[in-house]
């Protein structure tokens, strides 16, 4: 079964209810969201390998650490995971981006594919999905299975507010896939929000509503 991990850093926390708050206009939460996700990237990143390597300082010689292992990359889901691209990348610059387009039908509520550009090595790289919100989990899902259909198998889910239902679609459809989470809500409505949640994450971070 993945493993779930909820964040419980303060800085987390204060800025996820920061960002809660009806009265937050789009560029306090654009730019409160980019800095979650990279602080979410800073966790989520703690398990990465790393090697020796012998480098000369200005004074003397010494083993540093170093990164090894597979290369990273950065996959958002379209539109509201790119407002936690910049983020990430502040932490993990060299990173390649991809991007996987996806949209709930109302009426369904589960995920229509209208894009989907990957870098070529994809398969080769440890990647992180961003999306600022895990409901149903129908999106996140969908967009995985895409990601192993291109051969991609070490992937990483990063959302900042999940509800239960979301996490145990995930679990089911995707048990190798490991959730990290900025906070853990409490249940879905009946128009497939979460609550208490802070609305849809798109429209708040490109202002369109």
């Amino acid at each position: 079964m993945s493993k779930v991990l909820i964040f419980d850093h303060p800085l987390i926390q204060h800025k996820v209810g920061v960002i809660r708050r009806k009265e937050v206009g789009t560029k306090d939460f654009r730019t409160i969201v980019s800095e979650i996700a990279g602080l979410m990237c800073y966790e989520a990143t703690r398990d990465l390998r790393l090697r020796d390597v012998e480098i000369e300082t200005p004074i003397a010689k010494t083993v540093v650490k170093e990164l090894s292992g597979r290369k990273l990359a950065v996959v958002p889901i379209l539109r509201a995971g790119l407002g936690m691209v910049d983020g990430v990348l502040a932490m993990i610059p060299a990173a390649k981006i991809g991007h996987i387009g996806l949209y709930r039908d109302p009426e369904t509520l589960e995920p229509v594919e209208y894009y989907c550009k990957l870098p070529e090595d994809c398969d080769q790289r440890e990647v992180f999905v961003l999306d600022p919100m895990l409901a149903t989990g129908g999106s996140s899902s969908a967009a995985i299975t895409m990601l192993k259909e291109h051969g991609c198998r070490q992937i990483r889910l990063m959302n900042i507010i999940a509800a239960p239902e979301g996490v145990a679609r995930m679990q089911k459809d995707h048990p190798d896939v490991d959730i990290y989470i900025a906070a853990l809500d409490d249940h879905l409505n009946e128009h497939g929000y979460i609550v208490p949640g802070l609305g849809d994450a798109g429209d708040r971070i490109f202002g369109t509503k």
